[in-house]
């Protein structure tokens, strides 16, 4: 059996220092820190509060880590899953830092947990649920029958955006993509670039981070070449509005010199000048059907369902040149 001086040994560190990182107390450095949780990982070490949980245990909590608070995005999915608790007898526990998500998900703090941040490496949640540990991701496709991808269906939203902008006869299009780490912009991404194909039309892809300045740093960028796209699709909303901010400051309108379209339906995109054209999904909904499947499956052992939460094309004016339908 592991134990916590392989641990240490593993890390280069000493016991104290492995105790410490493991249990979020003392002063070390984050990289020490780092180094003991990986080691932990790595030898499928897991402290005795762990091992008594085993023995069915329960916390009566329900854990959810999402990579930040702030925003309508992120807010509604989180009164999702909050209407759903709030007819349990669960608690939530709510953690947006990486750090401590790993540390709770390692001494089984919680019941269940509902992940929303890449920053979680795929492999400790491989390692939990096989301890049939029960996990729903939002951001990325693992199989294990402990584990339920409850992704957004990115490629429906993204053919319907693709066929608005290119039945308008726009052809000359980029796509300014988001972060590089995440599940959804690889799959929005690759579902325009595949319509692309499919017609014949080569894309231009300038990097973004999903940030309203990587928007505007990607417009200036692209605003800078001899021919224009006529088209632009970005990853979400954010960059959106940083391209059209952008394209205010060179003289430009959307959709007469570009056409803009985003991803999310953030509520600030239909108050934009013009109203961003946008992809949208219920997050409420997506966020409590996180919920009900993760109580259900702890509660009745009902096994989990893998589907693909709906999203439908929202065109606005950003993006609807006079006369099209």
């Amino acid at each position: 059996m592991t134990t916590i001086r392989d641990v240490a040994k593993r890390a280069g560190v000493s016991v104290t220092a492995a105790s410490y990182a493991l249990n979020d107390t003392g002063t070390i450095a984050e990289a020490t820190r780092k180094r003991v949780l990986d080691a932990a990982v790595e030898l499928n070490y897991h402290p005795n509060a762990f091992a008594r949980n085993l023995k069915k245990r329960k916390t009566h909590t329900i854990g959810v880590f999402i990579s930040r608070f702030g925003g309508a995005f992120y807010e509604e999915i989180l009164e999702g899953i909050h209407s759903v608790i709030l007819d349990t007898d669960y608690e939530l526990l709510v953690c947006p830092e990486s750090r401590s998500a790993r540390r709770i998900l390692l001494h089984r703090q919680v019941d269940g947990a509902i992940v929303f941040d890449s920053k979680i490496p795929d492999e400790p949640l491989l390692n939990l649920a096989s301890y049939h540990f029960p996990i729903v991701v939002l951001d990325r496709a693992l199989q294990n029958d402990f584990i339920l991808p409850l992704l957004l269906d990115n490629a429906q939203g993204v053919r319907e955006a693709f066929a608005h902008l290119y039945q308008q006869g726009l052809q000359r299009m980029a796509f300014v993509a988001g972060a590089e780490d995440s599940f959804d912009n690889a799959e929005r991404r690759d579902a325009f670039l595949t319509e692309a194909q499919q017609h014949s039309l080569f894309v231009t892809v300038v990097p973004g981070n999903f940030t309203e300045i990587s928007g505007y740093e990607a417009a200036n960028l692209i605003l800078q070449s001899d021919i224009l796209p006529n088209a632009v699709f970005c990853a979400n909303d954010q960059m959106a509005i940083g391209f059209l901010r952008a394209m205010r400051q060179h003289g430009l309108r959307a959709p007469a010199d570009i056409a803009v379209v985003g991803f999310d339906d953030i509520p600030l995109a239909r108050y934009m000048d013009p109203p961003v054209s946008t992809i949208g999904t219920s997050r409420f909904e997506w966020g409590a059907s996180a919920a009900r499947q993760l109580i259900d499956f702890l509660d009745n052992e009902i096994p989990f369902q893998p589907q693909r939460i709906p999203t439908r094309f929202l065109p606005r004016a950003s993006s609807m040149l006079s006369g099209a339908p």
